[in-house]
């Protein structure tokens, strides 16, 4: 899997084929592999702006994409801490983590997929 974008490609012969993966709720984007990227950056800071800062994306925009994953979520999947000693931040609740998890099985099981249409395309 090419985790640049949200391609699946495999080759067989002159053939090339793929496939990408996004997840819609109600005709809204909920989910594709730019916002788990985010959502995994923001687990890896713990802050959304440093996050957006390292996807050289504004502030308003990173708030933007959570408040979106936020609201088509069952349960929040990103929240703010309050500041401190070292300021505030923001975390990955558990549902965004069983969230995290369930996107990388459904791209695992989709690659294999793809796998299996390989005497599909073979035949082309």
């Amino acid at each position: 899997m090419n985790k640049s974008n949200d391609m699946f490609s495999k080759a067989v012969g002159d053939f090339t084929y793929g496939g990408r993966i996004w997840i819609d709720k109600d005709g809204k984007n909920f989910l594709g592999l730019g916002k788990i990227h985010f959502l995994e950056l923001i687990k890896q800071h713990g802050s959304m702006s440093k996050a957006a800062a390292s996807l050289n994306m504004s502030y308003s925009k990173a708030w933007g994409l959570v408040d979106s994953m936020n609201s088509l979520a069952r349960k929040p999947l990103v929240v703010k801490k309050t500041g401190g000693a070292g300021g505030g931040g923001a975390e990955i609740t558990e549902e965004g983590e069983r969230v995290l998890e369930l996107y990388w099985e459904f791209c695992r099981n989709f690659e294999l997929f793809l796998l299996e249409q390989r005497e599909v395309i073979e035949q082309l």
